[in-house]
């Protein structure tokens, strides 16, 4: 392990919980995706573990939540100054854990300060309202107050700032909460629960319990003591973790599959709609839960818009994350790989063209990863797997359409509905086809990430609740009305 950031992690397979490093019975491998190499091990919790943790935070959020707002936020403020102090050892943790390009990593980590500093500003926000009084000698309010313990699940794909996005408005707001991370990259999780120790954050109101999904996910869904559950994952989770919360009659916030339309009309601006179009594929290795998973291209602009993204491609680097040069990394784990190699042979079975396709890296230390080569597919028949299916990784497949009647149609032809693109420098055709995608986010001659300010929230089987913004803040409060009669 990198002497970088072997100081921000346990000593030896632990969870963290009230403070403290507790040690565990069992544990598993970490795996470094680009070489295939154990990185360390990491604790393996289950139903016992999590009822400490849950316990513990549940006598923790008695007086966390009494501390007055701005005193809490300013907790964030002391973690913001160690999350920047050791920002490069956590993009390195990042690119050795999950795969992402150190560029990429680094972007992540200064997304998860975005997220702090944001959550950090709602210090003096207002928590109520005073109602309209119906007789003289009333006084009645409605306030927002905690909700209690908060179960969070967050996946491998941006591990540290998916942790913060979910801990920073939970805590600022007067909970305390439980996170489970991915199994597959739970070491940015401990590395922040260091950090948030360092900043003085009181024991019990950050607690993680690694471990598998249906072992600890499903015991800190089920837990009597967790007030709401929040989760980003697959819409398979996301159904099953809806069924189990049902019976507690408890809230529930899932982020869950996307299977984003790019849509680039005949009057859009080409060498820029193409080299959106290829970053927002292969951005992390197709492994964005927004990214562009199918490109609708208008027939007048075909073949320019082909020619843009073959040039565009060009710049496209696979290899060593480590290296300021590369700009596409591995898969993060071996089912994922899998996953996206059947789908590339069903696609080519189905008669998809392969125009373009990146060299894998040759260096011998990689040879154990998980590589898949980015690749642009055209000649799709309709019902293709790929088309319908998220890929969630570095395949883009091209389509061309005629009317935007018919390209509507397609982009909506999707059980999912969390974000769509779209390119045009017709501003009425801008707003009617973006009234008419059925996507809970829109980019309009932009592609992502999402903005802190907005809510970050999907349609269908893309989820429910959301997180970001005002509207995500409010997942973490509930309302007591007051009605007072002072004569």
């Amino acid at each position: 392990m990198t002497h970088l950031f072997k100081h921000l992690l346990p000593e030896q397979p632990s969870h963290f919980i009230n403070g403290q490093w507790v040690s565990a019975s069992e544990s598993d491998e970490v795996l470094n995706p680009s070489t295939g190499k154990v990185i360390t091990r990491v604790a393996t919790g289950d139903k016992t573990t999590v009822d400490q943790a849950v316990r513990q935070a549940a006598t923790a959020r008695k007086h966390w939540a009494k501390k007055p707002q701005p005193e809490r936020a300013a907790f964030l403020g002391a973690w913001i100054e160690q999350v920047k102090e050791h920002a490069e050892a956590l993009a390195h943790l990042l690119v050795t854990e999950q795969g992402k390009p150190l560029s990429e990593a680094r972007g992540e980590v200064e997304m998860a300060l975005t997220m702090l500093r944001y959550s950090a500003s709602f210090a003096w926000r207002n928590q109520g309202e005073v109602l309209a009084a119906s007789a003289p000698g009333q006084h009645s309010v409605t306030r927002e107050v905690p909700l209690g313990v908060v179960g969070a699940i967050t996946p491998w794909n941006f591990p540290l700032a998916l942790f913060i996005r979910k801990t920073a408005p939970a805590i600022v707001a007067g909970n305390t909460i439980v996170v489970k991370p991915s199994e597959v990259t739970p070491l940015s999780a401990l590395a922040l629960a260091t950090l948030s120790q360092k900043a003085g954050i009181p024991a019990g109101v950050i607690n993680v319990v690694c471990g598998t999904g249906r072992v600890v996910g499903d015991a800190l869904v089920k837990h009597p003591d967790i007030a709401l559950i929040t989760m980003t994952g697959s819409t398979g989770a996301g159904k099953q973790i809806m069924k189990n919360a049902a019976e507690k009659v408890i809230p529930v916030s899932l982020e869950l599959g996307g299977k984003a339309p790019f849509i680039v009309m005949n009057d859009a601006d080409i060498e820029r709609a193409a080299t959106d179009a290829l970053n927002a594929r292969m951005s992390n290795c197709g492994q964005v839960c927004i990214c562009n998973e199918r490109t609708y291209v208008q027939r007048g602009v075909y073949d320019a818009f082909i020619q843009a993204l073959l040039k565009a491609a060009a710049g496209v680097v696979v290899g060593d994350p480590m290296a300021e040069s590369t700009t596409v990394g591995p898969k993060v784990s071996v089912p994922e790989k899998e996953h996206v190699e059947a789908l590339m042979k069903e696609t080519l079975q189905e008669g998809g063209k392969v125009i373009w396709q990146a060299e894998l890296p040759r260096d011998p230390e990689l040879q154990g990863g998980n590589w898949v080569a980015p690749a642009i597919v055209t000649d799709l028949p309709d019902n293709a797997r790929i088309l319908r299916e998220e890929v969630f990784g570095p395949i883009l497949p091209v389509v061309v359409f005629d009317t935007p009647e018919e390209v509507i149609e397609k982009a909506n032809d999707s059980e999912y509905g969390l974000s769509s693109y779209l390119y045009t420098r017709d501003l009425s055709v801008a707003l009617t086809l973006s009234d008419a995608l059925e996507y809970g986010e829109v980019y309009i001659n932009r592609h992502g990430p999402e903005e802190i300010n907005g809510f970050h929230a999907g349609w269908k089987l893309s989820g429910l609740g959301g997180d970001d913004g005002e509207h995500g803040y409010q997942l973490y409060v509930k309302r007591k009305t007051v009605y007072i009669d002072y004569h």
